[in-house]
């Protein structure tokens, strides 16, 4: 194994040269990942190729000559240039708001350690935890103490209301101390159970390996807390001390500047102001995860007149845009007669009009009547009149009618007011999981095409995403031919015509589960093993390129021979378990993806589950290929698995972040690479991103 070299920080400002305390030894950024020089590839950054000697396992242990080599350089230590307050055994040091921004600059621009010094620690290895500590021991991942390498800045809010006042990055003390006569921090790790995606943990994890800074609106609070953190802070040393040697010195710091300074000159780390208004200077997970559903969703129009999108916020410009509004929610109803008393009063309504129709699946097989299905037909039909404006010769539709029967209501004529017909918005919340259903229904319907025809054609001619559940492909397969039957598309074909619209389904529809493959990009999409195992359904999508993560596809050898084994790449022993690394499959991996691109074909990536190996290529992807930070990159994914959840465990997280810092290094920007968030800031925003999923 090739030995894992040490870290080079960022060159410390001119101003602050002094006050660094840089470790030696440095290799560059792409030694540190374990990566051989990259080739040129078409994209925004080369593309790195792997060393295949290298190995990123927990089992290399580096044993440097200079252990202080190792540490990531502070501006704050040692804190020479700043007021020390004794007191009873402990000191608290003076801090500016200026000061903070630098420290916090000078911080963000250090190359992190390898993952073989810090995991499996990050993972959490309670004392008490004999389930984790076991699990990771008998995979010959030394266990040890608290990593020396470590120096981050943990910012602290003094009254601990996040809600307002807030500073990037900052956190509660009550998330990594316990306060009181005797304050001390908290151990974090878990007591119990076996977990790889502790992202909940970090922040007490960082803290403890932090020179941490406390600020607040009340000075005296402000300086009592300094105080108790910095007590806390002594005694966690203490411990560490009593387990092993060498340890770094942490110290705690009170900001003596008013909030309103931070404001006025530092605006760039601002995350809330004073009265509680998010400034958009700082990045926020949930809020740029929304952004991204936003832009992956944004409305359109999938047939004359009718628009498919998400829910536009109440009296907004975007909601004025349509005359009619049809809410896809758990609690519609289907109520054919309300959308028709729409259609036969266009000008006695308020503008817009809003009603309501059942989610994507809440209508249940075999449980579903006829009724049912006439429901949803009748309500393609009156949406068709609406955005055509046309009033058929007979109002009275009624379950009842026969397929000849409802084929004589299209006997319509226009009306004379809204020549040009009506905008129609089938909306929900995300823009696609509760509207899937109608959508589908009726573009089938409008379109004349049989429902994995339209099914496919949303996705591909009109870019739309979206969800489905197996309910909704028994319920659509079961009431396409009556869809055809009735669809206005079909008027004047003979039987014949009918027959072959009504073909047989494909077999790739048969074996639907209700989603696609996730497109990711135009030429990436990232599915799981069930995807893998549908090549029918893959090369409708013009997706003629495997990358199987760890997990490869059951395909009959008629299949292999179609496909080309050279369209078939397999990375082997890459199990989701926290121990085995990814980033020296990163070049084969983007390597691959990009000759497909090349070949003017789209790549599935894979795994079991499509939530955590095949995600984290896919995000590395694209960091790649639209020079987006991790953090970014992690939202722009999770956004476009749609319904699904994307799990990257903290080893493949703290991977990414590296994969980062190299991208940066390696792009030519004239800009000294800094990280956007730091890793404590991104996991604690998984961990909150999360929370609602958790069980």
């Amino acid at each position: 194994m090739a030995t894992i070299a040490v870290p080079r920080p960022a060159l410390p400002p001119k101003n602050a040269s002094q006050r660094g305390n840089t470790p030696v030894n440095s290799p560059s950024p792409l030694q540190t990942l374990g990566l051989a020089s990259p080739p040129q590839l078409p994209g925004s950054v080369p593309i790195p190729i792997p060393n295949s000697p290298v190995s990123l396992s927990y089992t290399h242990s580096p044993s440097p000559s200079h252990p202080r080599a190792l540490s990531q350089a502070s501006l704050l230590y040692p804190p020479d240039d700043f007021v020390c307050i004794d007191g009873d055994h402990v000191s608290i040091y003076e801090i500016d708001a200026a000061s903070v921004a630098e420290a916090l600059d000078y911080a963000s621009r250090q190359l992190l350690p390898p993952p073989s010094l810090v995991f499996p620690w990050l993972h959490g290895l309670h004392p008490d935890n004999h389930t984790q500590r076991t699990y990771f021991d008998g995979h010959q991942c030394p266990l040890g103490n608290t990593p020396n390498c470590l120096r981050a800045i943990t910012i602290v809010k003094a009254d601990g209301d996040l809600s307002f006042a807030r500073l990037k990055g900052a956190i509660a003390p009550a998330e990594f101390m316990r306060p009181g006569a005797a304050p001390e921090f908290i151990d974090a790790d878990p007591l119990m159970g076996l977990s790889v995606r502790n992202f909940h943990i970090q922040p007490a994890k960082v803290a403890a390996t932090s020179d941490i800074i406390v600020y607040g609106l009340n000075p005296d609070e402000t300086r009592r807390v300094a105080w108790q953190i910095a007590v806390a802070q002594q005694r966690w040393r203490d411990k560490q001390h009593a387990q092993a040697k060498n340890m770094p010195v942490y110290n705690t710091f009170v900001c003596t500047s008013p909030f309103s300074t931070f404001e006025e000159n530092h605006g760039s780390l601002v995350a809330i102001d004073v009265s509680g208004n998010s400034t958009g200077q700082v990045l926020d997970l949930v809020q740029q995860e929304h952004q991204e559903m936003r832009n992956m969703t944004e409305t359109s129009e999938i047939c004359h007149n009718v628009y498919l999108g998400p829910s536009p916020e109440p009296g907004s410009v975007e909601e004025q845009r349509f005359d009619v509004l049809i809410e896809c929610s758990d609690t519609g109803r289907l109520d054919p007669s309300a959308i028709q008393f729409i259609a036969e009063h266009p000008r006695e309504l308020p503008r817009p009009t809003s009603i309501c129709f059942p989610s994507s699946g809440s209508i249940m097989p075999p449980t579903w009547s006829q009724a049912e299905a006439d429901a949803i037909i009748n309500t393609c039909k009156w949406i068709h009149h609406i955005s055509h404006n046309t009033v058929p010769e007979s109002h009275s539709i009624s379950s009842q009618n026969s397929d000849s029967d409802a084929l004589q209501h299209f006997k319509s004529h226009k009306s004379t007011a809204d020549a040009g017909g009506r905008k129609i918005l089938i909306h929900c919340p995300d823009g696609y999981t509760e509207s899937t259903l109608l959508a589908i229904a009726y573009f089938s319907y409008d379109t004349g095409l049989p429902v994995p025809d339209a099914w496919l054609k949303l996705h591909t001619t009109q870019r739309r995403n979206f969800f489905a559940y197996p309910s909704d492909v028994s319920l659509l397969s079961a009431i396409g031919p009556r869809l055809l039957c009735q669809s206005p598309m079909s008027s004047g074909k003979g039987l014949d015509d009918m027959t072959k619209l009504m073909r047989a389904e494909p077999s790739w529809f048969s074996d639907l589960d209700g989603s696609l493959p996730s497109r990711i990009l135009d030429y990436l999409y990232l599915g799981n093993l069930v995807h893998a195992n549908n090549p029918d359904l893959l090369a409708q999508l013009n997706i003629h390129q495997i990358l199987s993560i760890g997990e490869s596809a059951s395909w009959s050898e008629e299949d292999l021979q179609k496909w080309g084994s050279g369209n078939i790449c397999f990375v082997e022993g890459i199990q989701d378990n926290g121990i085995d690394p990814l980033t020296k499959e990163f070049g084969r991996c983007l390597e691959f993806i990009d000759r497909g691109v090349q070949k003017g074909t789209a790549t599935l990536v894979h795994c079991r589950v499509g939530v955590s190996r095949s995600a984290t290529i896919c995000i590395a992807e694209v960091m790649r290929a639209l020079n987006l930070s991790f953090p970014r990159a992690y939202c722009f994914v999770r956004a476009r698995r749609l319904n699904v959840i994307i799990q990257p465990h903290l080893l493949f997280a703290y991977e990414l972040l590296r994969w980062e810092e190299f991208l940066r290094q390696k792009g030519g920007s004239s800009e000294p690479y800094r990280r956007e968030m730091e890793w404590g800031e991104i996991a604690r925003e998984i961990a909150l991103m999360n929370r609602p999923y958790s069980r």
